[in-house]
């Protein structure tokens, strides 16, 4: 009897083990949040919404089970370093850390900042003193091990970015917030509106943007990247269309959810050991463990240990992908340096065989980067298509979703803002090689088309000027610096990227040709009264001696003026005034008068 008690315990021991065992990695998961809502700003207009919409997130994620949910409002600058700091810690242990911001935020020079609430911005260069980069919170949550998620309600219509004065003509202040390609893995950014776009404040308690997250950001066991496509939906259902939020960065194959789904009771035979797993199950785990890491090093282990089959040619693809990825960054490298090595021998006025060379260089280089962009977009498209045939293969059959989800689910649509995303980008180009004085606004009209020509004419190129394409876009970000020249007004001259204005010292004056000139002097001319014909020089015979005594030479003036170079001045007592050709001292090529005194 107690030998028989004894392995009843011993099973109901190993049972609860290995529902346990089975349970624990659900509720082992550290979770933290930070929570911002900026809406008393001292010098704009303030925001009604963001305090009331930090609260209702803040809420959220507490009743969701979040381990820590530290939630601040209206903070200065200085806070929210603090902040920043702080959570830094609290996300060193934790497995998913998540920061929700709203309030303003502004796009300088394709860099984004979440404004506080005491930055006054009176210049385009104070957002690098008074406000806090999208990079800084990237560096707060950058511990976390297994989702780093930033959610920013922050693209509303931004009153700094039209007070500010520019420092730099061809320093863009954006509309909305600039797109975003995270580095780091397991990082997503969340924007209430896409990237040059403004988002809606709401009229309500909430902005649509957070009223739809909260609905949808906290269901348990749904991956996050769902959650967030069911928020742009209801959110372009909402405002017609007008918003569409939108999620930059990548996750793996893993669903990843911020609230992980209830435990299930594990079935009796769940006790008994599992069997061993499947050569194809085994290559399928090991397969996406390296396209997780994705990185070379990974896929070529893989395929050392896999060298055929359906896994190993799907692994061959993502090299591919790489392989074309390290191409076009290094032929797009070789055209940037071909583009400097042809800015340097024209600014140094090489000789014109070398300057041909140095084009036919740039032309050659550009033509690879153009090539090697459209081989890696093939290669990557390749490895999309085959991966999402293997999830469809492997994903059990989906469950009748109910049709009001279908009603709403606009994630098939063409987003109809693409074009409008493209010409925008290429006109902040062309503003930053100085090419384009006007606005960023989306609308290729004619102003653009000749920004895009002027820019054809002093770059080189034959880019087609009546339509914004990415190939444009390509084209003039290889260019460093300024590419067209800075038109002045009169009175003005370029100093590098501004007009200064043009000071002449004391006695000289700025003339048509916008250059200081001594200031002429108005000199007496001697006039004939008798004769309205222009005045030339007098000549005079010589007069035959007399017999008669000459004046005695005293101080006063004899009455006659003769001129020159010098200028005129009246003939001395005793002197008189003789015609002279050039080579017997005349003043002039023509002869000229000259003052004899004997």
């Amino acid at each position: 009897m107690i030998r028989s008690g004894s392995l009843k315990l011993h099973r109901w021991v190993l049972a609860a083990a290995a529902l346990l065992a089975v349970c624990q990695p659900a509720f082992a998961e550290k979770r933290v949040a930070l929570v911002l809502g900026n809406s008393a700003y001292r010098n704009v207009p303030q925001l009604a919404n963001p305090v009331n919409d930090s609260a209702k997130i803040a809420a959220t994620l507490k009743d969701a089970g979040f381990d820590v949910v530290d939630s601040r409002r209206d903070l200065p600058a200085a806070e929210t370093r603090r902040a920043l700091r702080d959570f830094a810690d609290r996300a060193r242990d934790a497995d998913i850390a998540v920061v929700y911001y709203a309030g303003h935020g502004i796009e300088v020079d394709g860099s984004n900042y979440l404004i506080p609430v005491d930055a006054k911005l009176e210049r385009d260069t104070d957002v690098y003193d008074e406000a806090l980069s999208l990079d800084r919170v990237l560096i707060a949550i950058e511990p976390a091990k297994k989702l780093r998620l930033v959610i920013l309600d922050a693209c509303r219509d931004n009153p700094f970015a039209k007070t500010m004065k520019r420092t730099v003509a061809s320093r863009a202040i954006g509309q909305g917030l600039a797109k975003v390609e995270p580095s780091s893995p397991n990082v997503l950014i969340a924007y209430s509106a896409k990237a040059g776009f403004t988002a809606a404040d709401g009229d309500g308690q909430n902005s649509p943007f957070t009223a739809a997250l909260s609905r949808h950001i906290a269901t348990p066991g749904l991956d996050v990247r769902r959650a967030f496509g069911f928020v742009r939906d209801e959110v372009l259902k909402t405002t017609g269309n007008r918003q569409e939020p939108f999620v930059y960065g990548s996750l793996g194959g893993e669903d990843v959810p911020l609230v992980p789904a209830p435990p299930k009771a594990a079935p009796a035979a769940a006790v008994a050991p599992a069997p061993a797993l499947s050569a194809q199950a085994e290559a399928r785990r090991d397969y996406e463990l390296a396209l997780q890491l994705g990185n070379k090093n990974a896929l070529d282990a893989f395929l050392k240990q896999y060298p055929d089959g359906f896994y190993a040619s799907l692994a061959k693809l993502q090299l591919d992908k790489i392989a074309a990825e390290e191409i076009r960054i290094a032929a797009t490298e070789k055209a940037r340096l071909a583009e400097q090595e042809r800015a340097r021998l024209v600014a140094e006025g090489a000789q014109r065989s070398e300057q041909s060379r140095a084009e036919a260089d740039v032309r050659a280089a550009e033509q690879a980067r153009i090539a090697a962009e459209k081989a890696k977009q093939i290669a990557q498209d390749q490895a999309a298509a085959a991966e999402q045939k293997r999830l469809a293969a492997e994903a059990p059959a989906p469950a009748k979703e109910p049709v009001k989800e279908k009603a709403v689910n606009l994630a098939a649509l063409p987003p109809a803002s693409a074009p409008a995303d493209i010409t925008r980008s290429v006109q902040a180009e062309l503003r930053r090689v100085g090419c384009l004085t006007g606005a960023a606004d989306g609308d290729w009209n004619a102003a653009s088309q000749r920004s895009l020509t002027l820019f054809n004419r002093y770059a080189g190129t034959r880019l087609d000027a009546k339509v914004a394409s990415v190939d444009t876009l390509d084209v003039i970000k290889l260019k460093p610096s300024r590419v067209c020249p800075l038109v002045c007004e009169h009175g003005f001259r370029a100093d590098g990227d501004r007009c200064s204005k043009i000071t002449c010292a004391q006695g000289w004056v700025l003339n048509d040709d916008n250059e200081c000139e001594k200031r002429r002097v108005n000199k007496p001319v001697a006039k004939r009264d008798t004769d309205d014909r222009p005045e030339r020089p007098v000549r005079e015979r010589p007069r035959p001696e007399v017999s008669a005594p000459r004046p005695q030479v005293s101080g006063r003036a004899s009455g006659q003026v003769v001129c020159d170079q010098a200028g005129c001045r009246s003939v001395s007592a005793g002197c008189r005034v003789e015609y002279r050709a050039f080579g017997a001292g005349g003043p002039y090529p023509s002869g000229g008068n000259v003052e004899v005194c004997r």
